[in-house]
């Protein structure tokens, strides 16, 4: 039978308690330690991490083509397209861009496997769409990270 707790649980947010009493933590359903490398990365790290890489590529877009903040037209996409590219090609080489590496962070797939290129094609262009990154679960992957099957992982 369905009680009203099965229905409004979410409302009591990703730390609530479940009903066999036992706490989650993010990580936990994927099989990753609660911390330390190969945990789950953090809110605050992936947050500084995208605004290093975020500065860095308005930084790029400025120097490449004279782009400045509050630019309007179709040049104030360029830091996007930087964004987007650097994601593309560091991920899919390194595993992790600049804001990521000075962090401690990178990109894997689920399975626990360097993310493959399609994953990593997927995953930017929906992060560049910036909704999905805005809305996450309760291991706190964005819609972006689940559909692409990847996750963000602590490297130290």
């Amino acid at each position: 039978m369905v009680d009203r707790k099965d229905v409004a649980s979410w409302l009591e947010g990703p730390n609530a308690q479940r009903p066999d009493g036992a706490t989650d933590y993010p990580g936990k359903r994927l099989g990753m330690p609660q911390a330390g490398p190969g945990s789950i990365a953090r809110f605050g790290r992936r947050l500084v991490a995208i605004v290093i890489d975020w500065t860095l590529c308005q930084v790029m877009a400025y120097a490449l083509f004279r782009v400045t903040l509050g630019e309007s037209g179709p040049s104030s996409f360029a830091p996007l397209l930087i964004f987007g590219v650097e994601n593309i090609l560091l991920l899919g080489t390194l595993g992790s861009t600049f804001g990521q590496r000075v962090l401690g962070i990178r990109l894997r797939s689920v399975t626990g496997e360097q993310a493959t290129p399609l994953q990593v094609v997927a995953r930017t262009v929906l992060l560049c769409l910036a909704v999905p990154a805005l809305i996450w679960d309760r291991d706190s992957r964005g819609l972006h990270d689940k559909a692409a099957r990847t996750v963000l992982v602590r490297m130290r």
